[in-house]
């Protein structure tokens, strides 16, 4: 994305006055997830701030942790040493327990192909490649996991009126462990950004002999 392109949506959230994640009137995270959506064909997208942090949610979302053994699509080192955080272990036997794509300025305009193939019930993307701070999501169909991966990045609440309050409708979907895994308007509006002009042709140059 070109710097001008860059400062312009900048400027444009900065002018809203609306820079966190948990304001109802937040329209960039929104926008983000419905791009997702749209270009993976899940029914539903919880952005985070990491991708460590999609892996956490897309587990948790399944009711996968500590003691608990998976088989996880891409098992490097880093992956490895926070699952043995989290306590839980990698195993190769079974199905994936999530599906996993890192998007950066190569392929940015690849998701659906990428993801056309996938069958785990989450979905994680890597969006830090893109080049705008540390960014990911997790798409999924699955309303249970899209609602246990939503309240894990936001101290265990839905939204604003639950976290200040803790007054709580189902109290299944409470993470026994709450983190702040919110991901910033700013970054969610320059990813969205990103992402829409790598899905746009190319423009011909030069003059048509």
């Amino acid at each position: 994305m070109e710097l001008f392109d860059t400062a312009t949506v900048l400027a444009r959230v900065l002018t809203t006055g609306v820079v966190m994640s948990i304001e109802k009137s937040d329209r960039e995270l929104p926008g983000l997830e419905r791009l997702l959506t749209k270009q993976t064909g899940r029914a539903r997208a919880v952005l985070v701030n990491s991708r460590t942090a999609a892996v956490h949610a897309a587990l948790a979302g399944q009711g996968i942790g500590h003691g608990d053994t998976v088989a996880v699509p891409e098992p490097d080192a880093a992956t490895g040493r926070f699952l043995r955080w989290l306590g839980v272990s990698a195993g190769e036997q079974g199905p994936a327990a999530y599906d996993y794509v890192s998007l950066g300025s190569q392929n940015a305009d690849q998701l659906g192909e990428l993801t056309r193939a996938a069958t785990a019930p989450a979905l994680v993307v890597d969006l830090t490649g893109l080049g705008f701070g540390p960014a990911a999501a997790v798409l999924t169909d699955d309303d249970g996991v899209w609602a246990r991966a939503e309240r894990l990045k936001i101290f265990g609440a839905y939204d604003l009126r639950t976290m200040w309050t803790q007054e709580e409708a189902d109290a299944s979907l409470v993470p026994g462990v709450q983190f702040n895994y919110r991901l910033s308007p700013l970054v969610a509006a320059c990813v969205r950004m990103a992402l829409t002009q790598a899905a746009r042709p190319a423009t011909p140059t030069g003059a048509r002999s």
